[in-house]
């Protein structure tokens, strides 16, 4: 079987340019993918040929990530609303009417959003260590939660150690049992571009306004109980941010929820990529178009 052939493109979405990989049949069913923190759509490099064979996939860089543009943070405002608008109007320049979508980390309460927002267009959701319940959030956000509850400067100062080159490492690497799965290019791209020029204060705004995702988990709630939207949850159970039972309380919303955990940590596609990628597959065919 061949493998997939992905092309590397770039839209203008309003005034920023959205760059994004795209792979697979331009007639079959479409699967966005939205990436996290501190990443880009790199992070999929080995998934999208998985699922390129019979699937359209589309994975773009939010703003201020990978390749996209990355407008200074006094003139753009890093919130994950405008996160989110930018993703709509990549959605729309598409003309995407019906689409899975795959989040992960940063980009799940984008994604979620854009589920509220667009019900009839989401056919099925995957999240890979994607949370919306407040028990999947670990001990690890406490230094953030402390800077959404005061955001002086000193709290502000102390989420900087955040963007460093050993917290990046330490974010592929903490939970995995053999580290020599984890591609060094992955959290060298994305050092990459955390190192940009004032980067890291965009960065700080987004951990700031993170506490709007947590005040949106009972819109999502919501929208999960009304849409039963078929979802599958594939967690690498030694994430340091996002607990395993932010992944069981899907469940509670959606009962027929598929929940599957592995022997990994945060950026489980780099040790795991075809386990999740046949799970991905098996739930994908299940999808109405």
């Amino acid at each position: 079987m061949k493998t997939p052939i992905v092309k590397y493109l770039k839209t203008k979405v309003d005034d920023l340019n959205v760059f994004y990989r795209e792979a697979g049949p331009k007639d079959a069913p479409v699967v966005l993918l939205l990436h996290g923190y501190p990443t880009s759509s790199h992070m999929y490099r080995n998934l999208i040929p998985i699922l390129g064979e019979k699937y359209h996939v589309i994975a773009p860089d939010l703003i201020g990530f990978g390749y996209s543009d990355a407008p200074h943070y006094k003139s753009f405002h890093y919130t994950f609303d405008n996160l989110t608008k930018y993703v709509q109007g990549f959605v729309d320049q598409l003309g995407l009417k019906r689409f899975a979508i795959q989040v992960f980390d940063y980009g799940a309460p984008v994604g979620y959003r854009l589920a509220v927002a667009n019900p009839e267009k989401i056919t099925g959701i995957i999240s890979q260590n994607g949370n919306a319940y407040e028990e999947g959030l670990s001990d690890g956000w406490n230094p953030i939660q402390k800077y959404w509850a005061d955001p002086s400067e000193e709290n502000r100062n102390n989420l900087r150690s955040m963007s460093t080159a050993a917290t990046t490492q330490w974010q592929y690497f903490t939970g995995v049992s053999d580290k020599s799965l984890v591609a060094p290019e992955s959290y060298s791209l994305d050092q990459f571009f955390l190192d940009r020029e004032e980067n890291e204060e965009s960065q700080l705004d987004l951990f700031k306004d993170y506490a709007s995702n947590v005040a949106m988990y009972p819109a999502f709630h919501q929208y999960f109980r009304e849409s039963q939207v078929p979802f599958l949850a594939v967690w690498g159970d030694k994430d340091p941010f996002f607990l395993p039972p932010g992944a069981e309380a899907f469940k509670r919303d959606l009962p027929n929820a598929i929940v599957k955990f592995f022997d990994t940590g945060h950026f489980a596609l780099e040790t795991h990529v075809n386990e999740i990628g046949e799970e991905i597959l098996k739930f994908l065919e299940t999808l109405p178009e």
